[in-house]
């Protein structure tokens, strides 16, 4: 609570970014398997955002899974699909309550059928609530998806519905799966690692990054709050002087 009350409710970022990093190192430091760390994740997922609904953020991204994943062990990404369907399926109720409405991006048609039902089921359900959106990156990558805008792009000038002057940012904005949600304004990495990791690469350009040493499963709302008073007390200037952002504001 304490935390919480430290929290600037006029600056909250509208969107904020979390690569959840940890989980193998967690269960390795317990002697259990790696999925033992991912079930153990699924508490600070619950945590993280009903905190985040709570003071205000209105867009969470989560980096659940991404097209690197798939290379590792067999089993390991088998019991991660069926965590994913389980926790999807059992946490419906508790998005409707807080009006979450829940989305996703990534190469969805690559997940298991039965992950992509519950997803798409989930989707559908929470639709309409408009308190905060969390958005999950199923399958995702960045190199994967600016090289879908590209294409998209090439196939739009070649077809003649667009000119090569109308390629801007908005055009490759409106091209990538993050289309109609606002930029990241703040990103957070778990465990103490110091990278962006294919994450985001376009829409990360100007956020704010955190990196605490803390290891997923132990992350909570308190450390949330940790992060976005660190944002609140860093100065934003987009490529301008100190100075004229102080004249801007006189």
């Amino acid at each position: 609570m304490a935390k919480f009350e430290e929290v600037n409710k006029k600056t909250i970022p509208k969107h904020v970014a979390i690569i959840m990093d940890g989980n193998g190192r967690w269960a390795k430091q317990k002697g259990r398997l790696r999925i033992f760390g991912h079930k153990g994740g699924v508490k600070a997922v619950q945590s993280t955002i009903e905190g985040a609904a709570k003071v205000g953020v209105k867009y969470v991204t989560l980096y659940a899974f991404s097209t690197e994943n798939w290379n590792r062990p067999k089993f390991e990404v088998n019991a991660l699909m069926d965590l994913l369907v389980d926790t999807i399926k059992k946490e419906v109720k508790t998005l409707n309550k807080n009006k979450i409405r829940l989305q996703a991006i990534g190469d969805l048609d690559s997940l298991p059928k039965r992950a992509q039902e519950k997803l798409q089921s989930a989707i559908d359900e929470t639709a309409s609530n408009d308190h905060m959106t969390l958005v999950l990156a199923l399958s995702y990558s960045a190199k994967w998806e600016m090289i879908n805008a590209v294409k998209s792009i090439a196939s739009k000038l070649k077809e003649g519905s667009i000119s090569d002057h109308e390629i801007n940012e908005e055009l490759i904005d409106n091209s990538l799966s993050t289309a109609g949600i606002p930029n990241p304004e703040l990103m957070i990495r778990t465990s103490g690692e110091h990278r962006i990791s294919n994450f985001l690469l376009w829409q990360l350009a100007y956020a704010e990054l955190y990196f605490t040493p803390k290891l997923w499963p132990d992350f909570r709302d308190e450390d949330f709050y940790d992060a976005l008073i660190s944002f609140q007390n860093r100065e934003r200037r987009f490529g301008k002087t100190s100075e004229q952002l102080t004249e801007k504001n006189n």
